[in-house]
């Protein structure tokens, strides 16, 4: 079972009936001892960071969700959840993230020169650098993924496992140890996004 977590933000709805229209198992919660007792979490968000991190921390999740990515078992942060697993974002500030992945939050507007609208919304092809990735596993070379976001990770070059370019290359799929993230919705995301879902339901 999937333990999708409810923290007041993310398309937890549309992520849900994707996972069931591919046959896995999954739950919406908040309750620890479902989560504790879960084969795998994703972690989905929209929104700003502090205010994500600030949802975690008040509902008691932040600290016991560092401890079951230490566990070991599959982990997935989806666009702002895929945020919050790294170290600090400099979102409105400067904000402490999970730690689970090395690197930072940055804005995507400060390293952009010619004019591309913030946020960066729309379909972008995605490069394999790691395609042997087990969340890889029915991904291709070139396919497409939606996109929605202002800020991007950077310093997290270890992990890179999929970019895309919007004039700066943007990290789209890393991975450190059990935990992925995903800077595109994979839910929003039509087969492509399905298909990455299912080789995480498989890991």
């Amino acid at each position: 079972m999937i333990a999708i977590i409810d923290y007041g933000v993310g398309n937890l709805f549309s992520l849900s009936a994707s996972l069931s229209r591919l046959g896995l198992e999954s739950t919406i919660t908040r309750d620890k001892d479902t989560i504790q007792d879960a084969h795998s979490i994703i972690l989905p968000g929209v929104g700003a960071f502090g205010d994500a991190a600030d949802k975690l921390r008040a509902t008691g999740l932040f600290d016991f969700l560092r401890r079951q990515a230490g566990t070991g078992k599959p982990f997935l942060g989806i666009c702002l959840g895929m945020q919050l697993l790294f170290e600090k974002s400099y979102e409105y500030g400067v904000h402490e993230g999970l730690g689970l992945v090395p690197g930072e939050i940055c804005p995507l507007a400060d390293d952009l020169q010619t004019g591309l609208k913030i946020p960066h919304i729309g379909w972008n092809s995605l490069k394999l650098l790691r395609p042997d990735d087990p969340l890889m596993k029915y991904s291709r070379e070139g396919e497409y993924v939606y996109f929605v976001h202002s800020y991007y990770a950077k310093f997290c070059e270890k992990s890179l496992v999929a970019t895309a370019e919007y004039e700066v290359t943007v990290p789209a799929v890393v991975c450190n140890a059990n935990v992925w993230g995903t800077q595109f919705h994979p839910e929003k995301s039509g087969d492509v996004g399905l298909n990455m879902l299912r080789a995480f339901g498989e890991l």
